[in-house]
Formats: structure tokens, sequence, C-alpha cells
């Protein structure tokens, strides 16, 4: 029922798609309680800040938050919830204006206590998340200013990483019940969304722990039997996770994006294993093929690493071989951050910041290289487009993206076409960005 003192509220999401989607269902609660959600640089009687612990930047763009809100409103409590709070609630209770570090599973409580919460000390939720056996409630029916709609399925990770922080900010894999899965698909695409993506800490786990176990490509499957939803998209999962079933799935299915986000880190079979990932760039590579050779038209992204512990020019190089020649479409790049508690920050072989800032330049260059020729495989051919609710800022033109993710400006169109799928012929302008021109409006 609604609170007695409605409350305008700013929420500030940093980090991964589960994060986005946790705001997002708070936002949606704060709502149905009688709060108003209100831009973070609005005025604002109560700030939550859900942070992200996967780097030492994103610990530092926390912080920042966090003192940007009690100098934006210095008499406004701030909330701070998610991963970073769940690591380090002790430092974080210590900043300006902070009266709440709530952990990720006590995130299903604020909510009820921004109502409440004014001066006085500053109450710390965090328990042992490696406890953790329950799947999270927060799912939220809504996302302003977004065609597509992000459904959390699963949460945690079992892996262990050497340097990754995550599974101790997150806690054990768990997932969302299979015909809870479908409720969520059914009751996002009666509010109109034409495109879900499902999304977890560690997608490809979905299912193993519930009873009876279940796996992803039965419920892959299963969704699109169900003929809920125009489009399913995929967000990242692991190479051992991309299984024959899992491309037979890709291959055959009529509402699957043709798109992965596969996790590669390093081309270098030494440093793999020093990571803690259990295959080898063998492996790696013939998955990669094999997707590509059963579904052409596949856009691959893969995150890659630079500059982890041990790692040499030798190393590196095998790296930058390795993906010059793999198939893929694009590169996620990030230098390598040490997360104090990881196996990996006690390991010798450090890389300088400036030479781990030089990879990552390289790398970056190559993905871009690669995203270019990527797009321009599809130069003269007829794709389906998404189109979104907002114009292209540079352009004003409608704009979407094609099941195979490439990004496209539409030449002309009305705004009836927004949050419709359109036809459209790729074309490629002087720049080398994707532009569509619409075969016929819906």
């Amino acid at each position: 029922m609604p609170v007695e003192s409605p409350r305008r509220v700013a929420v500030a999401t940093l980090g991964c798609k589960v994060n986005q989607c946790e705001s997002a269902a708070m936002a949606d609660r704060l709502k149905q309680l009688g709060h108003t959600v209100v831009g973070f640089d609005a005025e604002a009687d109560v700030f939550i800040i859900n942070t992200c612990t996967v780097t030492a930047r994103t610990d530092f763009q926390s912080r920042q938050l966090i003192r940007r809100a009690a100098r934006r409103n210095p008499g406004a409590p701030v909330i701070v919830t998610g991963c970073y709070a769940q690591v380090a609630p002790d430092l974080l209770k210590e900043l300006p204006n902070v009266r709440l570090v709530a952990g990720n599973v006590e995130k299903e409580l604020i909510p009820g206590l921004v109502g409440t919460l004014n001066g006085g000390p500053v109450d710390v939720l965090v328990r042992d998340i490696g406890q953790a056996r329950q799947f999270s409630g927060l799912t939220p029916d809504r996302f302003p200013g977004r065609t597509r709609a992000f459904l959390k399925i699963q949460d945690g990770c079992n892996a262990r990483c050497s340097y990754c922080i995550v599974p101790k900010a997150r806690g054990p894999s768990r997932s969302m019940p299979e015909d809870r899965v479908l409720e969520r698909v059914a009751s996002l695409a009666a509010a109109g969304y034409r495109e879900i993506v499902f999304t977890g800490i560690h997608l490809g786990a979905w299912g193993q722990d519930l009873t009876p176990s279940s796996d992803f490509p039965s419920l892959l499957r299963r969704t699109g039997d169900s003929g809920q939803i125009g489009r399913l998209r995929l967000s990242s999962i692991e190479p051992m996770e991309v299984t024959d079933e899992l491309i037979a799935c890709l291959r055959d299915s009529t509402v699957l994006c043709r798109h992965l986000h596969i996790p590669l880190q390093s081309g270098d079979d030494r440093i793999l294993a020093t990571m803690g990932r259990h295959y080898n760039r063998e492996f790696f590579r013939e998955r990669i093929e094999r997707l590509v050779s059963e579904i052409p038209d596949l856009a691959i992204g893969v995150d890659v690493m630079a500059g982890f512990p041990g790692e040499g020019d030798h190393e590196f190089e095998n790296t930058m071989a390795m993906l010059r020649e793999l198939p893929v479409a694009y590169l996620h790049v990030f230098p390598y951050s040490e997360r104090p508690g990881t196996a990996a920050s006690g390991m010798p072989g450090k890389v300088e910041e400036s030479v781990r800032a030089a990879r990552a330049a390289a790398l970056r260059g190559l993905g871009l290289a690669k995203r270019e020729a990527f797009v321009k495989r599809f130069a003269g051919s007829k794709q389906v487009v998404l189109v979104e609710g907002s114009r292209d800022r540079k352009t004003d033109r409608l704009k979407g993206f094609t099941g195979n993710y490439i990004p496209v400006c539409l030449q002309g169109g009305s705004r009836n076409m927004m949050n419709r799928f359109v036809d459209v012929v790729i074309e490629l302008d002087d720049a080398g960005t994707a532009t569509g021109r619409v075969c016929h409006e819906p």
C-alpha cells in the first residue's frame, strides 16, 4: 500500500544488465508505493546508488556518485547497494550522507525502507551472500525509454576465475523457475516489448540448481515455442556452454537472435590456465568456427582482457593473432584490474598499467576493424530492424538493431514505426556506418 510520506527518489546504476534489471524493479516498486522516481541530477529527497565492483574504476565511479549525491542535496540520505556494497560495506558506510548500505540479497527491502529513512546512524544490511539459495524476486514490469526488456533469469556464479570478485559479490548460482520465466516473458510481451534479453551473472548455468534440474537450451526451445515474443536475445554465455544443443537452438529458432557474446579473456593457453578458465585456445577456436559454419550470419562478440599477471609480449601476441583470424564481429576490451581477495591479486608478474593500456588500445583498434568488416558483409542485404523508441542523437533519424546486432539509422520513416519490426536494405554511408532503406512502412 502507498506510503504516508511520498518522496522523490533518484536511482543511479553502475555495471551489468543484471544491476539494470534490479534498479528498474526497485523503481517499479517505489512508484507502486507512491514515491516519485526522478533523474539523478534532479532535486531528490533520497538517492539510491546501485554499485558495481568488477574493476577498480567502477569502485571509484561508485564513490564519485555517492559524493555527487551528497553535494547535490546535503540533507538527502543516500542508500548504497549492489556488488560494491556487498563486499565493502564498512568502507561505504563512512562516505557522506550514507544512511543505509544494503547487500545484493537485501536489495529487495530498499523500496519499503525509503519512506522511513532520515538522519541518524548508518544501517548496514549485508548478509553472507555465500549462503544465498533463493532467486531474488526483483524483476521489473517496465523499462522506461527502452524498446527491449531485460529479464534476469539467473544470479550468482559457482566458477572461480582467479581475477573475478563477482562470486563474492553475487553468491552461488540461483535460477528463476522455468514456469516463472515463461510467465515473465508473457507479461513483458503483453506490455508491448517485442524483444526480450535473457540475462544473468552466469547465464548458461541456468537450471542446474533447480529441482528437478533443467538445462538452458530446453528453456530457450520452450520460450520460442510459446509464441509470446518476436525476438529473444542472450547476454554473455561461457564457451563451455556453447554446446551442440545450443548451436542447434540458434540455428533452428525463428525467435532467437543470431547474436552471441562469448568471453575469451586470453588467446594464450598458459594465461587461460592461470586465469582459471576451463578451456584452451583450440577449444574456443573450434566453437567459434563451428558456430559460424552452421549460422553464417551470426554476430559473435568477445570479451578480452589485457595485461593479466604474467602476460608478456609473446602471450599478448598469441591473443592478437588468434583474434585476427577468428570470424568475430566485435571485441569488448578491458585492461586487467586487480581485485582484493582474488587469487590473481597475489600472483607474480604484474604488468605495468601503461603496458595494459597500450595493449587494450591495440585490441580496441582490432575490434573496430572487426566490427567494420562484419557490417560491410551485409551491405545490400535485406534485414529486419526493431525500431527503437528514441531517435539517433547525431542524425535525428529513427534507429534500431538487426537481429545480429548491427546498429542501423533509417533513411526516412515515420514515428509510427517505433517499436515495430521493419524490413530494410542495408546501405553504408561514407563513414562505413550502416543505414537502412525502408522497404515498406508497417
